[in-house]
């Protein structure tokens, strides 16, 4: 694959960020591995939007171009696998594959995105990205005045409520529980015509992933055309973590405004250090990264 198993920054992550940065280091010459295995986490969902020149476009039909503009750059080199541990070494960091494979870098950028935990409710995962959606900005217009429920409950169900109901007035939160809020929260969900459900989901009917009702613990049916989720999350890889790499309190990698960890030496971009999950913030957020890694290795080099 390559001449040599040493390079100025090894990239794990080949999406839209791990490329970005790959972009912006291969423009500087930089000589550049990035590890790909293939697996983006927004693979089921049919359309990406709100991300200008490619509104509409399929996630894959954005990355293969993207990858094949990157491919230009001849200092840029791809490893088809996946990164299964790492550690610090005398001149930077190794890098071990699944296949054992090693190589190494002065400069780790992780682009490696989460890795979403489903419910173990019937037809979710069939559902999610597709018409289980979790952010109206990346879907939210497609499924303007459509019959929408909301699964959340407290405060990220009243959050999400008000940035909803400028695309719908069609709105049920589906708490599966006891409801969370407070009287004033009641008072202006009530105002707006929005309805609160308590019983516990035991089923999403669909068709392809398309929802058409939602089945509830007492034999309830509702038809419903799209609902919003947050699901929790783990890192895609565990290679941060062990390097040292800290976490925020709510499991993303911790960066500073320059995509730094709290590791020297190691970066991160995308979707597993920021809570805005969009392919164009991830795209920003490698090209930052790629030209942060790029003024330190030329600083050090100078």
């Amino acid at each position: 694959m390559t001449d040599t198993n040493s390079f100025d920054t090894i990239i794990v992550g080949g999406s839209y960020a791990g490329l970005s940065a790959a972009m912006a280091l291969g423009r500087s010459l930089r000589h550049v591995l990035l590890i790909d295995s293939g697996m983006p986490c927004n693979e089921s969902t049919p359309h990406s939007h709100n991300f200008l020149t490619q509104d509409g476009k399929t996630p894959k039909e954005i990355s293969m171009l993207a990858k094949h503009q990157v491919e230009k750059y001849g200092t840029v080199k791809f490893y088809n696998g996946v990164a299964s541990s790492g550690r610090k070494s005398e001149n930077g960091f190794e890098i071990t594959t699944n296949a054992g494979d090693k190589f190494y870098a002065k400069k780790l950028i992780f682009a490696t995105g989460i890795k979403d935990m489903m419910p173990d409710i019937m037809g979710f995962a069939e559902c999610w990205g597709v018409s289980i959606i979790h952010c109206p900005y990346c879907h939210g217009y497609e499924y303007r005045n459509q019959n929408t429920a909301i699964i959340a409950n407290g405060a990220k169900a009243f959050h999400l409520a008000s940035l909803v109901k400028n695309l719908t007035d069609n709105i049920t939160i589906l708490t599966s529980e006891t409801a969370d809020f407070t009287s004033e929260q009641l008072d202006k969900l009530n105002t707006h015509g929005i309805k609160i459900i308590e019983t516990k989901i035991s089923e999403f009917e669909h068709k392809n992933g398309h929802l058409r009702n939602i089945i509830f613990d007492d034999a309830t049916k509702i038809s419903f055309d799209a609902a919003y989720a947050a699901v929790p999350f783990v890192q895609h890889s565990d290679i941060p973590v062990s390097l040292g790499c800290e976490l925020t309190e709510h499991g993303y990698i911790k960066v500073d405004d320059f995509q730094k960890t709290t590791v020297p030496g190691i970066y991160a971009c995308g979707d597993n250090s920021n809570i805005m999950r969009s392919i164009a913030n991830a795209v920003y957020s490698g090209n930052i990264t790629g030209a942060v890694v790029n003024g330190e290795l030329s600083n050090e080099q100078f």
